[in-house]
């Protein structure tokens, strides 16, 4: 598996493009960028990370660093308005925590953190399944769009980038953080050699290999 064919499971999985996903690949040396989250912020998103890759027989979220790895790719890839909203849905982390069981997130159990993680991952498809809905035009809309492009053909290029930037719909936080809890872990070197199979150097190409029930290829 490699990161296209890991970004088109996440967008699968989330029902959304990845966020951030155009600085994807000017983003190294995760471990040694600074990032504009507190250590409690980073313990909270790796605790919101392993609600949802729990350790099991094979290493969890986080084994994997994921909430270190989060921290610095928000900081490090997305737009100062995707930061915005993933600050602002980590403190409503908190705020829903302490609505339905009057305690923080990291106050809660295994269990109440789970059920808040699975409303808010209904919550998140949800919205994601409205946006694609908003943002598909009818075909008479479709024509419209494609006769004033055509007309606006010599408009300003940064303007209308900017325009286009200023109406851009945002996700719902919870898809940002599953988007960077699958990512980071699957791309980590727990999760390509613990969870997935890894091999440095892969062989000749077998394209009829038999199959026995075994992990997906990191490489």
């Amino acid at each position: 598996m490699n990161r296209r064919e890991l970004l088109k499971l996440i967008a699968l999985t989330t029902g959304t493009a990845m966020i951030g996903g155009k600085s994807l690949f000017a983003f190294s040396d995760a471990g040694q960028a600074e990032h504009l989250f507190s250590d409690d912020d980073v313990q909270r998103l790796n605790e919101l990370a392993e609600t949802i890759l729990p350790k099991t027989d094979t290493p969890g979220a986080k084994d994997a660093g994921v909430g270190e790895f989060m921290a610095v790719f928000v900081s490090a890839c997305y737009t100062p308005t995707e930061r915005e909203t993933f600050h602002l849905g980590l403190a409503q982390l908190d705020t829903r925590s302490r609505a339905a069981y009057e305690s923080d997130f990291m106050g809660l159990s295994g269990e109440q953190r789970l059920a808040l993680v699975t409303e808010l991952d209904r919550e998140a498809m949800m919205h994601a399944r409205e946006q694609t809905n908003r943002e598909q035009p009818t075909s008479a809309e479709a024509q419209s769009t494609e006769t004033q492009t055509a007309q606006n053909q010599t408009a300003d290029t940064q303007g209308s980038q900017q325009q286009a930037d200023s109406v851009e719909a945002l996700p719902h936080h919870f898809t940002m953080m599953k988007q960077l809890t699958l990512f980071g872990f699957f791309t980590s070197e727990v999760g390509a050699k613990e969870v997935l199979r890894y091999e440095a150097v892969p062989g000749r190409y077998d394209g009829c290999a038999p199959y026995n029930g075994e992990p997906a290829w990191a490489t």
